[in-house]
Formats: C-alpha cells, sequence, structure tokens
C-alpha cells in the first residue's frame, strides 16, 4: 500500500462536503474505471485551459498561466494512458460526468459573470481532484498510490491560480466573489454528496 497522506488542510477547509466513504470503497474496487475516466477528466482539464486561453487571449497573465496549465494537464493525461497500458485498459472517450456537466450548466453567461463563475468551478474541481487524491492514494497499490500522491502538489497549485484569477480578472467586489462562491460550493457538495447512477472520478455516492 502506498505511504498515507493527509488532505492540505486549505482543501479541506475549501470543500463543504468530504467525500463520501461510499465513493472511496467503490474506487478501490473499480480501478481500471476510475483511471479510464480520470484520463479523460485530464484531457478535458487541458480542453478547459485552452478554452480560457482563446477567449481571454488579451488578458495577459491569465492567457499565460492558462497556457501552461493545459501543457500540465496533458503531461498528467500521458501519465495515465500510460499506466493504462501497462495494466492493458483500452481508452476511451467519455462524455461529461454528471458532477462536471452540472457544475458548468450553473454558469452564468454574461460577463464578468461567466468569466468568473468558470474559474470559480475550475478551482472547484482541482480541489476535489486534490482530496480525492489524497484520500484513495493510501489504499491503492503502491505504484499506482505514489502516482496519486505525486499529483497533489500539482492540483493545489491549480486550486490556488483559478481562485487567484477569480479574485484578480473579474473586477467584482470580494463580497460578491465570495457569495457566488458558496452558491457553487452549495451545488458541488450535493454532486458528491448524493446518490448517483454513473461511477466517475468525481461521482456521488454509488447507488
Amino acid at each position: 500500500m502506498a505511504i498515507g497522506t493527509q488532505v492540505p488542510e486549505a482543501i479541506a477547509r475549501f470543500l463543504h462536503e468530504p467525500t463520501p466513504e461510499e465513493w472511496l470503497a467503490e474506487a478501490c474496487g473499480r480501478v481500471p474505471e476510475m483511471l479510464l475516466d480520470h484520463a479523460n477528466c485530464e484531457l478535458k482539464a487541458a480542453s478547459t485551459a485552452m478554452g480560457f486561453l482563446y477567449r481571454y487571449a488579451d488578458r495577459t497573465m491569465l492567457a499565460q498561466r492558462m497556457s501552461k496549465l493545459a501543457r500540465e494537464e496533458l503531461r498528467h493525461f500521458e501519465q495515465v494512458r500510460s499506466i493504462m497500458e501497462e495494466m492493458a485498459i483500452p481508452f476511451e472517450r467519455l462524455s461529461a460526468s454528471r458532477y462536471a456537466g452540472s457544475l458548468r450548466d450553473a454558469a452564468r453567461t454574461q460577463e464578468p459573470y461567466k468569466l468568473l463563475d468558470m474559474l470559480l468551478i475550475g478551482a472547484l474541481i482541482e480541489a476535489r481532484s486534490c482530496e480525492r487524491f489524497a484520500l484513495i492514494a493510501p489504499r491503492l497499490p503502491e505504484k499506482l498510490g505514489s502516482f496519486y500522491n505525486g499529483l497533489l502538489a500539482s492540483e493545489a497549485r491549480h486550486f490556488e491560480h483559478y481562485i487567484g484569477f477569480a479574485q484578480s480578472e473579474c473586477a467584482l467586489s470580494a463580497a460578491e466573489i465570495e457569495a457566488r462562491l458558496a452558491e457553487l460550493k452549495d451545488i458541488e457538495a450535493k454532486l458528491v454528496s448524493g446518490p448517483d447512477p454513473e461511477f466517475r472520478f468525481h461521482s456521488g455516492k454509488p447507488m
């Protein structure tokens, strides 16, 4: 088993609900499916970063960071694919999960609220990923658990970048940002704590 890992304190405080024990137990018994969805998540994360880059290319700091983020997410995708290849797990494209789809459906469509919401949603997804990496790593075979341990720092850093840009790029008051973040946290918490008919890396309690 991998060396035990604690959820970073800032991540634990940020999320409204911890990952249910039921999801962790399910994930341990469905490692190939977890890896497949993880690979898809990394690919989608790179695509999301590129979307920010294309839409907001005039915002220098944001564009430069998203360019780096896209490359890092693609590197993670390559790493997960290599593990899948070693384990003879075939890759296939998966549709958006209930988790990601529901969060993005909650995003507003008018600027600067669209940018704010997408940055805050990015922060929530990265925070949840970081938390789940920390929780699942000690329960996995050593090599795979060590890989997930190794992703913790980058996911925590991505979370911090998304939060920082939400505060610096949207020209909205701190109170308005915090109020909207609280709303999105509530949506996210219900998605991970409620029953979910589909097992994914960010799914809720197995039905």
